[in-house]
């Protein structure tokens, strides 16, 4: 790891001084906000878009978490028909929404569908905070209700990538609603004895945690990720003294009991490959 890490250090040192002296190509760079240094998206991407220096993890399109978790080819998307209305007539918000669905390619915050991890099939969503801060609309808890009713009905168990900045306030109270409409699908989920999984990235707060994210029945998340309904500074402001370091990262919910595990995104695929085949042998019954 150290020689794979000097010389990534090493190439981008030279790459610098290339461009100094006008002979380098230009290359896309992004800056860790972690430890600082400037990676290449080339470098990052065969990271999984883990700062090889620090362990920071960048946030990732939905589709691209999905892949990076499901055997390769065994994910079908469902419900991608479904986006957004403007039910409040927000001033701004069908522009916004036309302007996201073109740049992410994808109709709404979340992604949702079936696959396969280890041969064993799943239903899996994951949150993308490139759309509105993956903030929960009417569409985010349709998407997820339904999954929710899928994997109930065929008996596969669920695993949910949640992110999100909470309610999305251009849709008022039915924001809110979907709240208690994904709750009541986990419950009815769980009472059938389904597995559910629920992996916390980077940020997880607000009304997404007071539902769905907090209900699995082994719960994850990725390291450094912050996890809470209201933020630290709001928090601080509200009680007007300071927070102990590091609240409300994944790493202080595991040592409070919040959380089950920190799960590094390098090792996210076989930790869920052993949990998904230790439920399976427990006695889960498992659909081809």
């Amino acid at each position: 790891m150290a020689g794979i890490l000097a010389e990534r250090r090493n190439r981008l040192i030279a790459l610098k001084k290339m461009r100094e002296q006008g002979s380098a190509p230009t290359v896309e760079e992004k800056t860790c906000p972690s430890c600082g240094r400037a990676l290449a998206d080339s470098d990052l991407a065969a990271n999984q878009f883990v700062c090889p220096y620090c362990g920071h993890h960048f946030g990732i399109p939905a589709r691209d978490r999905i892949r990076m978790v499901v055997d390769d080819g065994q994910f079908r998307e469902l419900d991608a028909s479904l986006v957004s209305t403007d039910p409040l007539d927000f001033p701004g918000y069908p522009d916004k929404l036309s302007t996201l669905r073109a740049k992410t390619h994808t109709g709404d915050a979340v992604v949702t569908g079936i696959g396969k991890i280890g041969g064993i099939r799943v239903a899996i969503a994951a949150l993308d905070t490139r759309f509105l801060m993956a903030s929960m609309g009417a569409v985010v808890g349709e998407r997820l209700t339904r999954l929710i009713e899928r994997a109930t009905k065929q008996h596969l168990p669920l695993i949910i990538f949640s992110a999100s900045g909470g309610a999305r306030m251009q849709e008022g109270i039915i924001s809110l609603m979907q709240m208690a409409k994904t709750s009541a699908a986990i419950q009815r989920f769980s009472d059938r004895g389904g597995l559910y999984i629920s992996v916390m990235t980077h940020p997880t707060t607000g009304g997404v945690t007071a539902s769905f994210a907090s209900l699995g029945d082994i719960m994850l998340a990725e390291p450094g990720a912050l996890i809470g309904f209201a933020g630290p500074r709001v928090i601080e402001q509200t009680i007007g003294e300071k927070l102990p370091e590091g609240f409300q990262s994944a790493e202080f919910q595991v040592e409070h009991g919040f959380l089950d595990a920190v799960v590094p995104r390098a090792r996210m695929r076989t930790t869920l490959i052993r949990l998904l085949s230790l439920h399976k042998k427990g006695g889960a019954e498992h659909v081809g």
